[in-house]
C-alpha cells in the first residue's frame, strides 16, 4: 500500500533578528555603506547567522487510515510542519508528497471570511478544499448540527464568539471529507463537552479510513485517538513509533524535578511577579522531606514565596493542581474552595498543605502552581508542570490489600448493605 503522506529532507529556515532601518540622510549612508564589510564579521571573524531552523532533515511516512499524534515541547516545529503539511507554508528544503485532499483547522476560523455569513462560509470553505457544490450541500445540515449554530448560521460570523467560530470551523474541516485531516492545538480553546465531541468525531473520521494528524498537549487525548506519534525535539524527529512510548519520550524529555524542586531558574511562568513561588517539595508524615509517598500516609505539600516589594500582601489564594503524566487531572487543591485564603501574608513564608490520608495510587503526579491575591483575581505566579513526585503503593482502607490500578484515586467511604 502507498503512503497518503510522504516526507523526505524537509526542513524550513527563518530569518531572524531582521530590524527596522529609518530613513537616513546621504552623510549617514555613506557611513554606514563604509561600515558594512566589518559589520559582516563578529568577533570571532565568522559571519553572524541570523538563519533559524523551525525545522531540519525530516522524513517519515503516514499510511491511509492512520491517526498520528505530534507532540513536542513549545517551539518544537510542529506548527510548521502542519502549515507545510497543509501548504500554507512553502519548506526551504525537502519535499512532501500528498495523495488526497487536505482539510485543515490551524486556527479558530482558518480560511474565514468575517463579513459572510456561517452558511456563506461553509461554501467558501468546502470551494477551498476542493469540494463540489453538491457535495457541500449533501453535508451542509450534518455541518451546522454539529457545530450548534443553527440559530446565527444567516449571521455574519464576525459576530460570533470564539467559541462558535471554533465549532464552525472544526464542523466544516471533520465533515467535508477531505482523505487528510490536520489538527492543531486549537482545540484547547473549546469547552469539555466540545472537545469531547470533537475527539468522537475525529474517531469516526479515522474509522471511515481517513487519516487525521493530531497536535496536543493533551498527552491522554493523544493517547486516547492516535495510534502512533512522533516526538519534535528543536525542529528534528526524536522518535517516531507506538503511542505510549512516544508519550514516555516526550515526558522523560521535560520531566518536572522530583521531590525538593526550586523554582527561582523556572521562565515558564505567568504572572506580575509581584509574589514569586520559590520552592515546592512534599513531606512524609515524619514532616521529612521526601521524593516518594505512600498512598493512605498522612502528608503536607510546601510552597515558599517571596513578596519582590518586601511588603505583607492582602487576600492570599494559592493553588495546587495534581495531575498524571499523561495530564490527566486528579485533584484541585486551593485555599479558596476550603475558604482559608490568608487575609495578611508576611514578605516571604511558605505555605503548607496537611493531607490526613493521601487519596492516591501508585504513580508519579505533576504540580501546577498558582498564586494570588484578591480572591485569585490579581495573578503573581503561575508555574504549570511546576515540580513532581511519587506514590507507592499502601493499605489506604486497612483492610491488609495495598494499591488499586484502576484509577489515579481512591475515595473513603464504608460499605453497607440494608
Amino acid at each position: 500500500m502507498r503512503p497518503i503522506i510522504r516526507v523526505e529532507g524537509l526542513g524550513k529556515q527563518y530569518r531572524i533578528g531582521a530590524r527596522y532601518v529609518p530613513y537616513k540622510t546621504l552623510r549617514e549612508s555613506i557611513v554606514s555603506a563604509a561600515q558594512a564589510p566589518f559589520r559582516l564579521f563578529n568577533r570571532n571573524g565568522k559571519s553572524e547567522d541570523r538563519a533559524f531552523w523551525a525545522l531540519k532533515d525530516i522524513n517519515f511516512e503516514v499510511m491511509p487510515g492512520e491517526v498520528v499524534g505530534i507532540i513536542g515541547r513549545n517551539g518544537a516545529g510542529k506548527s510548521t510542519l502542519l502549515k507545510i503539511l497543509s501548504r500554507i507554508t512553502e519548506p526551504t528544503t525537502g519535499q512532501v508528497d500528498l495523495y488526497g485532499r487536505v482539510g485543515s483547522l490551524l486556527e479558530i476560523g482558518t480560511g474565514f471570511h468575517g463579513e459572510l455569513t456561517g452558511r456563506e462560509n461553509i461554501y467558501l470553505n468546502g470551494a477551498i478544499l476542493g469540494m463540489k457544490f453538491v457535495e457541500i450541500d449533501r453535508k451542509f445540515d450534518e455541518i451546522v448540527a454539529f457545530a450548534e449554530v443553527e440559530k446565527f448560521i444567516d449571521t455574519p460570523v464576525k459576530h460570533y464568539s470564539s467559541g462558535m467560530y471554533l465549532r464552525l470551523a472544526f464542523s466544516v474541516a471533520a465533515h467535508l471529507e477531505p482523505e487528510i485531516l490536520v489538527v492543531d492545538e486549537v482545540l484547547a480553546v473549546g469547552d469539555v463537552s466540545f472537545t469531547k465531541k470533537c475527539l468522537g468525531k475525529m474517531d469516526d473520521v479515522a474509522k471511515q479510513g481517513r487519516t487525521v494528524l493530531f497536535v496536543s498537549h493533551a498527552m491522554s487525548a493523544v493517547q486516547n485517538l492516535c495510534g502512533s506519534a512522533m516526538v519534535l525535539t528543536q525542529g528534528q524527529i526524536k522518535f517516531y513509533g507506538e503511542t505510549e512510548r512516544a508519550i514516555k519520550q516526550y515526558l522523560a524529555d521535560g520531566e518536572s524535578q522530583v521531590g525538593a524542586c526550586d523554582l527561582s531558574p523556572i521562565q515558564n511562568r505567568n504572572g506580575s511577579g509581584k509574589i514569586c513561588l520559590t520552592k515546592f517539595w512534599v513531606e512524609d508524615s515524619t514532616a521529612a522531606q521526601v521524593a516518594t509517598l505512600t498512598s493512605g500516609e498522612t502528608c503536607s505539600m510546601v510552597v515558599e514565596y517571596v513578596s519582590v516589594e518586601e511588603c505583607h500582601r492582602r487576600n492570599v489564594f494559592l493553588s495546587i493542581t495534581i495531575h498524571t503524566l499523561t495530564g490527566m487531572p486528579v485533584s484541585a487543591i486551593s485555599t479558596k474552595l476550603s475558604g482559608q485564603n490568608f487575609e495578611t501574608v508576611p514578605p516571604k513564608g511558605r505555605i503548607s498543605f496537611e493531607m490526613p490520608r493521601l487519596p492516591l495510587t501508585a504513580g508519579r503526579y505533576v504540580v501546577d502552581l498558582y498564586l494570588a491575591t484578591h480572591n485569585g483575581y490579581e495573578m503573581m505566579d503561575s508555574i504549570k508542570s511546576a515540580a513532581s513526585f511519587d506514590v507507592s503503593d499502601g493499605d489506604f482502607y486497612g483492610s491488609g490489600y495495598a494499591g488499586s490500578h484502576h484509577a489515579p484515586t481512591m475515595i473513603e467511604g464504608r460499605w453497607r448493605l440494608k
